[in-house]
């Protein structure tokens, strides 16, 4: 029985110089809802840029299969060796120099789509911009030897 009173006398003793020696809870508060989106809100606002537009300027030199525009809707026009994709894509068709010009159209009022989207200017003249290339000269070093 000894070594049980030796244990008391000494948890007493340590209850006596440190009172409060046993875990004390602490109360933690979460989050009640989680950062961030939700399913809703995914992807909106987080689009790359498309980098529409001019590519190339009035009087720059290209090469053939450069890109000249970028564009959505037709803002520009293909012109003199410049080819038109399907999304509106501009590209050079030859190398030479790039002429930006803007040029009377004359459109075909019997259209639905020209009626629609050009009702309050009608009788008024239309401006479009086209997009030239003009190729480079050719080297003169061929001669003609003999006709056929």
């Amino acid at each position: 029985m000894g070594l049980f009173s030796s244990l008391k006398s000494a948890s007493s003793f340590y209850q006596r110089i440190l009172p409060n020696t046993l875990p004390q809870t602490v109360s933690v508060r979460f989050a009640s809802k989680k950062t961030g989106t939700s399913t809703r809100n995914q992807g909106k606002g987080n689009s790359k840029p498309k980098h529409r537009g001019w590519k190339r300027q009035d009087s720059e030199y290209v090469t053939s299969g450069t890109l000249l525009a970028l564009q959505r809707t037709t803002r520009f026009h293909p012109g003199l060796n410049v080819g038109f994709g399907r999304n509106g894509t501009l590209w050079a068709m030859q190398s030479g120099k790039v002429i930006i010009s803007c040029e009377k159209t004359d459109l075909n009022w019997d259209h639905s789509w020209v009626r629609r989207n050009y009702a309050e200017r009608e009788g008024q003249t239309i401006y479009k911009k086209f997009f030239n290339v003009i190729p480079e000269k050719q080297h003169q070093n061929f001669r003609l030897v003999e006709e056929v």
